[in-house]
């Protein structure tokens, strides 16, 4: 009784401390990019902010890690704390961190602390929530589907992307950038990130299925 106290006394302290400072971590860099901002400048640079997968995500694995401990009895706690969710998300900051050091990184123009924090965002709470799921997470029910449900969302923030993009001219990653590649291109790039994901995810959900297996 004491060594599962113990465990939930554990968890729940890895999942405050490592979603407040994920939260932190985003909410420094909103700070910093908008220094110097107000009005319809203001209003134009915070929805461009939130626009980026890497701050969705971010928020969402903060939300993952602090809502089961703050609101465990709230509906919003409990789809965070289930498995397949978690395993889901663990995915996408996996894929955050990728992109980025993979397509982007030589890309930023940003200097000081918001290069400080945007590094902090792909290469720090990535791993954080990753060793969440890893170390609480009850991975012995995952579901090979989780592959295909898990990728609704990005899919889903690709398209609503593409309709912003065709409204506005703008998008947040160059290879989404419809007016430089052409629709054709970036649909590819969006085929070829979706079938890494899925791969990704059943990599996860194999490695989650292996490691809930009793040690003899």
């Amino acid at each position: 009784m004491r060594r599962g106290a113990g465990d939930a006394m554990a968890r729940s302290l890895y999942r405050l401390t490592a979603g407040a400072f994920t939260a932190f971590a985003v909410c420094m860099q909103y700070f910093l990019l908008m220094r110097g901002e107000s009005g319809v400048a203001l209003a134009s640079a915070s929805v461009k902010f939130f626009s980026f997968f890497t701050i969705i995500c971010n928020l969402l694995a903060a939300a993952a890690l602090l809502a089961p401990v703050l609101a465990p009895n709230t509906r919003a706690g409990r789809f965070l704390d289930r498995p397949t969710v978690r395993t889901a998300i663990a995915g996408y900051m996996i894929m955050v961190g990728i992109i980025y050091y993979a397509l982007l990184v030589g890309l930023s123009e940003r200097e000081g602390w918001s290069l400080v924090f945007e590094h902090l965002l792909h290469a720090v709470t990535p791993p954080l929530f990753v060793i969440d799921w890893l170390a609480f997470a009850d991975k012995r029910m995952l579901d090979w589907r989780i592959a295909l449900r898990g990728l609704i969302f990005p899919l889903g923030y690709a398209a609503l992307t593409l309709a912003r993009g065709a409204a506005t001219g703008w998008y947040p990653y160059p290879f989404l950038d419809v007016g430089d590649l052409g629709y054709p291109s970036v649909l590819f790039n969006i085929a070829w990130l979706a079938a890494a994901f899925i791969a990704l995810e059943l990599v996860l959900v194999a490695a989650g299925r292996r490691l809930s297996i009793p040690r003899a």
